[in-house]
């Protein structure tokens, strides 16, 4: 009895610790996943802590569970939009670009290492995809918000990555454990056999969950459990049949997430926490599982592996599959230097120790070496590369209270708060009858403890908590308007967007006319819409920006792969 209390009173210590550690280490700049894997190293065996675990097959179980679950809450986090912009080049990130930073690193291990050419790709398809718990991680804790196409673009690929490490490592694996197989064969077999399985599962287990979730009536609290153990129960599915269960779960999670849903809000706000509470355990358990001092003889092979992969492969990988989309060159600087590797590497680096394989070890600690050089150097340095390149836009989520309302056959709508702050735009601007999105309703304001009869004109004041009744898509307009942004003044709308707002239909020769710019009669007669979109070569997103004459346009707004509203800088301005 005693020793139960005793673990329970260590576990829940240790959790309490990690957890103000991790709010401390976003003060610090430091990643989130780093403390954990840091503080796990600290209560091992070669740390003060001095617990000593070294069973493989409980680490490979427990981590697979906790990444299934991150990348479930993933695709329950990514909407469909963002793939107007940035599924194709994901997809071919997470295959091909998989595929080639494979063959760069597995080159380098044979040449620098003296492995065969089996055991040396096996080591690059081991850190070949990047980490979705690493990158959602520190995209969400660093509070960015980047441009879509290249927030997009990162999450999923880190999300949609793994099925094809795990594919080549196994076949590696297979390759190694029996030489004589045709390889050719056995990888097209594997391949066609993981992704399909786990295509064909994810998707019509997702839909068939949404089906089941709509028609159970229960306890408000049981919905988030419900669709965990369904998610759950697709990954496992998917794996004991040989497909691919982390491809399956996070389609699922993407199906789930984007259809209507009963209780959708606190299925998303469990899952939240539930992914969160993965990540602490899954990188602390890591953590235990590492000998620190067996780093030393590895060392200067991990540091140039490491320098291999961060500076020539993954950079290399992202200009050859981007380069169909013509990605400006800040946005693929960006996405090459956030190929941060995570737990996926680690756990892929179990496989060889689980097979039995005669370097295994080695492959294990130059791939924890590795990650934790990843998170060091460039998780450390994701938001000042952001801000460098300019790739920030104003942030958007920023709702201070926000109720989903489940209205069977209606449209979806929310019923959203706010306490309006002195330094509000709508406060500071003093604008009587605001003009709110069509999709919005006031629905009630209470001023000094008192709900206010008269709702029109709109006439905000500090300290009043104004409701009101919205379509999601019209959250952002609301925030701008009602949300004391915590920005600084580099993301301030005026700063960032510029003194004006146009419609996107408005035609080019009337802004040549106002601001005497030179053009060609056939760009005159284009809207500000076809203009940008023509220099862009790509899917419009908030925050692309095309220099005219003196002026320079920001897009503000795009609704069906449309320019809305466009910002207009002046000359001078920030």
């Amino acid at each position: 009895m005693d020793l139960t209390n005793q673990i329970i009173l260590i576990v829940s210590v240790v959790l309490f610790a990690s957890v103000l550690a991790g709010a401390l280490s976003s003060r610090l700049g430091a990643p989130l996943l780093l403390v954990f894997l840091v503080i796990g190293m600290l209560l091992g065996e070669d740390g003060p802590g001095g617990i000593e675990f070294d069973d493989v097959q409980a680490a490979h179980l427990f981590g697979s569970l906790a990444l299934a679950v991150i990348l479930f809450d993933g695709g329950l986090a990514t909407p469909y939009r963002n793939f107007r912009v940035g599924l194709k080049p994901a997809l071919g990130l997470a295959t091909i670009g998989v595929l080639i930073t494979t063959l760069i690193t597995g080159a380098f291990a044979v040449w620098w290492l003296g492995l065969g050419w089996l055991e040396g790709l096996l080591l690059g398809a081991i850190v070949g995809s990047t980490d979705a718990a690493a990158v959602f991680s520190l995209l969400r804790s660093r509070g960015l918000e980047l441009k879509q196409r290249v927030g997009a673009t990162l999450e999923i690929e880190s999300g949609s990555n793994d099925p094809m490490a795990v594919f080549l490592t196994i076949a590696l694996i297979e390759l190694i454990l029996n030489p004589q197989s045709n390889p050719g064969l056995a990888l097209l077999t594997e391949f066609v056999r993981q992704m399909g399985l786990g295509a064909l599962i994810g998707l019509a287990g997702g839909f068939g969950l949404v089906w089941l979730v709509n028609r159970l009536t229960m306890s408000p609290g049981l919905y988030p459990l419900a669709v965990l153990a369904g998610g759950l129960s697709l990954f496992g599915s998917a794996a004991v049949i040989d497909g691919s269960g982390f491809l399956a779960i996070y389609l699922a999670g993407l199906v789930v997430g984007n259809r209507p849903l009963q209780s959708r809000l606190d299925i998303k706000r469990f899952h939240d926490g539930i992914a969160s509470l993965a990540q602490i355990g899954m990188f602390l358990m890591l953590g235990l599982l590492v000998t620190p001092s067996e780093f030393l003889p590895v060392a200067l092979d991990a540091l140039l592996f490491a320098a291999v992969l961060i500076l020539l492969a993954r950079p290399l990988a992202v200009w050859l599959c981007l380069l169909p989309f013509r990605f400006p060159w800040r946005e693929q600087v960006f996405i090459g230097w956030v190929g941060l590797r995570g737990a996926v590497p680690i756990i892929l680096a179990l496989f060889p120790l689980l097979a039995g394989l005669e370097q295994a070890q080695m492959y294990f600690n130059i791939v924890f070496f590795v990650v934790l050089l990843s998170l060091l150097i460039q998780g450390w340095t994701l938001s000042s590369l952001a801000r460098l390149l300019k790739l920030e836009i104003p942030p958007t989520t920023q709702v201070v209270q926000r109720v989903e309302l489940d209205i069977p056959g209606q449209q979806e709508l929310e019923l959203v708060g706010y306490r309006l702050a002195e330094n509000s735009p709508a406060v500071i601007e003093k604008r009587a009858g605001l003009t709110l999105p069509r999709g919005a309703r006031v629905v009630a304001i209470l001023r000094d403890r008192h709900l206010l009869e008269q709702l029109e004109p709109l006439d905000p004041r500090p300290g009043d908590y104004l409701y009101l009744m919205a379509d999601p898509a019209d959250l952002p307009t609301l925030d701008r308007l009602f949300v004391a942004s915590p920005a600084p003044a580099r993301l301030s709308d005026l700063a960032f967007f510029g003194e004006f707002v146009l419609n996107g239909d408005a035609r080019v020769g009337d802004l040549c006319t106002a601001y005497g710019i030179c053009l060609a009669d056939s760009e005159r007669r284009l809207t500000l819409d076809e203009l940008i979109r023509r220099g862009l070569n790509a899917h419009p997103v908030v925050g692309d920006r095309l220099q005219l004459g003196s002026v320079e346009l920001v897009v503000r707004q795009v609704r069906d792969d449309r320019i809305a509203q466009v910002g207009l800088k002046l000359p001078g301005t920030a």
